[in-house]
C-alpha cells in the first residue's frame, strides 16, 4: 500500500519540568482549547550503522500508541517544515518493510537499517480551536525518555507546536507565548537528533569562495545537481508528478558539467561518471518521453476535425504510450534498486567531497571564458554540419546534435553565473532559446517515427490509417517550422 503524505510545520521548545503551560486560549484567533488528550507513545528509530539518514536530516521510525500509529519517514523541506510519509504498521516489527526502505534508498543504499534509538513519550495534546471548532494547531507537552542502542536512557521535557489549519502567524504568536512562560528554542531539530547528539556524522559545510578557482565553480554546480538527485529519488519512487523529468535533468546537468570542466577535472574519472549518468538518464528517459508524448498527442488529436478522425486514434496512441510509460517506470524503479545505482551514488558523494582536480586549475575569472568558449565552438561546428547535410535525415540528426550542444552551453553558462553574473545569464538564455526551438524539431522527429509505426499496425489489422498519416504530416510541418525558425534565429544570436 502506498504511503500517505503531509507537510509538517512545527516548532519545538525545551522546557524545565517545573514550568507550567500558559493559557493557550489567549492566543489571537483561538476561540477555545479542547480537553487535553494524554497519550503514551513508543517509537523505534531506524538508520544505517553509519547513521546515513540522520546525517541527511531524514528520520525513519515505527511508532505506536498514538492516533497515527505506523511507519513514518520525514524529509527536510525548509526551516521548520518537513514532509512526512506515513505507512501502515503491517506485520513487520523488527525489520523495516521494503516499501518503507525504498523511500530512503538514496541515503541508505544497500546498507541494512537497524534500530538506533528507542523513545518513550508521555504526551499531553492541547488542540487549539477556532470559533467553528476547527483545529488550528496542536500544542504537545512531551516528557521524553530516549535510549540509544547500547547507551543509557536520557530524559527531557519539550513543547511542540504543530500547525493543522492555522497560519504561520499563529505559530509565531504561540512561540512568543511559550518563551514568555520559560521555554527555550529546542537544542535540536528533532527528538532523534537530540538523542543521537554528536554521534551524527558531520557534513562538509563548504561554500563557494569569493574568489573561486575554476574547480570551485564546478564543485558548487555539481553539488547542486547531486543534491537534486537526492531530493528527486524519493519523489520518483512515490510517483510525484514531474519527478522523473527533474531527476533526469539533474543527471544531464551533472554529466554536461563533467564534460565542460574537463580542463580542470580528471578526464578519466569524469568520463566514467558520465557513462554511468548516461545509463541512469536512459533508464529514466523511457517513462518521461512517453509522458510527454501522451500529453502532446492528446491535444493534437483533439484539435482534428471530427470527420477526419477515422477509427480509435486517440485511444490507440494513448494505449501504446501508457504501456511504454508503465514498462519504462518499472525499468526506472528497478534501476534505482540496483547495486550499480548505489555505487554511482557513492561515487557522486566522493566527487563532491573530493573533486579529482587536475593541475590546470586556475582562477575562475581568468579561465572561465575559455571553458565557455570551447562549448560555444562545439555548437558552431554542429550548426555548420547541419547546414552541410545532404539529406533530410542527416540534417535532422545534426540538428539534434546542435540541440545537445546548446544544452551543454546553457548548463555551462548557468554554472558560470557566480563568476560572470549577467553576462553568463544572458548567454544561458540564448542557448536555452536554441534548445527549445530545436526541442520542438526533435519531438516532431520522434513523433513521426511513432505515428509511422502505429499506422503500419493499424493497416496490418485491417484498419484505416488515414488519420495517422494526417498527424504525421502535421508533425512534419512542425519540424519544418522549427528548423526554419532556428536558421532564421541563428545569425542573430552572436555565438
Amino acid at each position: 500500500m502506498p504511503g500517505t503524505e503531509q507537510l509538517e510545520i512545527e516548532t519545538k521548545y525545551d522546557v524545565d519540568d517545573s514550568v507550567i503551560l500558559p493559557a493557550l486560549h489567549e492566543l489571537p484567533g483561538v476561540a477555545s482549547v479542547a480537553q487535553p488528550v494524554e497519550l503514551d507513545l513508543e517509537a523505534v528509530y531506524y538508520d544505517t550503522a553509519d547513521l546515513d539518514l540522520a546525517a541527511n536530516k531524514v528520520t525513519l521510525r515505527r511508532r505506536t500508541g498514538g492516533e497515527d500509529d505506523g511507519w513514518h519517514v520525514k524529509f527536510p523541506v525548509s526551516s521548520g517544515e518537513r514532509l512526512e510519509v506515513h505507512h501502515p504498521l503491517g506485520r513487520s516489527v523488527r525489520s523495516v518493510p521494503i516499501a518503507v526502505v525504498r523511500t530512503v534508498r538514496v541515503h541508505a543504499r544497500d546498507h541494512a537499517l537497524v534500530p538506533v534509538v528507542s523513545l518513550r513519550t508521555r504526551r499531553i495534546v492541547h488542540r487549539l480551536l477556532d470559533a467553528d471548532g476547527a483545529v488550528l494547531a496542536e500544542v504537545a507537552d512531551d516528557s521524553v525518555t530516549a535510549t540509544v542502542e547500547g547507551g543509557e536512557p536520557e530524559s527531557w521535557r519539550e513543547w511542540e507546536v504543530e500547525l493543522v489549519s492555522g497560519d504561520k502567524q499563529l505559530l509565531e504568536d504561540a512561540g512568543e507565548l511559550l518563551r514568555s512562560a520559560g521555554a527555550r528554542p529546542a537544542s535540536g531539530p528533532s527528538k532523534l537528533a537530540r538523542a543521537l547528539g554528536k554521534r551524527v556524522p558531520s557534513t562538509v559545510d563548504w561554500t563557494l569562495p569569493k574568489k573561486p578557482r575554476t574547480s570551485d565553480v564546478f564543485r558548487a554546480y555539481a553539488a547542486a545537481q547531486v543534491q537534486a538527485i537526492h531530493e528527486r529519488d524519493p519523489e520518483v519512487r512515490r510517483d510525484v508528478p514531474d519527478s522523473i523529468h527533474k531527476f533526469r535533468v539533474a543527471t544531464r546537468r551533472l554529466r554536461s558539467a563533467l564534460a565542460t570542466y574537463r580542463p580542470v577535472i580528471d578526464r578519466e574519472a569524469g568520463d566514467e561518471l558520465r557513462a554511468e549518468l548516461k545509463w541512469l538518464a536512459g533508464e529514466l528517459g523511457v517513462a518521461r518521453d512517453a509522458e510527454v508524448q501522451r500529453e502532446h498527442f492528446a491535444a493534437e488529436v483533439a484539435e482534428q476535425p471530427v470527420e477526419l478522425v477515422i477509427g480509435r486514434v486517440a485511444g490507440r496512441i494513448d494505449d501504446h504510450l501508457r504501456r511504454v510509460y508503465k514498462d519504462g517506470r518499472a525499468g526506472a524503479l528497478a534501476a534505482l534498486e540496483s547495486e550499480r545505482y548505489f555505487r554511482l551514488l557513492d561515487a557522486l558523494d566522493e566527487l563532491i567531497a573530493k573533486p579529482p582536480v587536475t593541475g590546470d586549475d586556475r582562477k575562475a575569472s581568468k579561465q572561465i571564458d575559455d571553458i565557455l568558449g570551447h562549448d560555444r565552438k562545439r555548437m558552431r561546428k554542429a550548426v555548420k554540419r547541419s547546414q552541410a547535410a545532404e539529406t533530410v535525415a542527416g540534417q535532422d540528426h545534426e540538428l539534434h546534435e546542435v540541440r545537445k550542444a546548446a544544452k551543454r552551453l546553457r548548463y555551462a553558462a548557468e554554472s558560470a553565473v557566480p563568476v560572470l553574473g549577467d553576462e553568463a545569464s544572458a548567454l544561458a538564455a540564448r542557448a536555452e532559446e536554441v534548445q527549445e526551438i530545436l526541442g520542438e524539431h526533435q519531438d516532431s522527429v520522434v513523433s513521426r517515427e511513432l505515428l509511422h509505426q502505429l499506422a503500419l499496425e493499424v493497416f496490418a489489422d485491417g484498419g484505416n490509417p488515414f488519420t495517422f498519416g494526417r498527424l504525421h504530416a502535421a508533425e512534419e510541418i512542425r519540424g519544418n517550422t522549427s528548423r526554419d525558425a532556428f536558421y532564421k534565429l541563428w545569425p542573430t544570436l552572436g555565438f
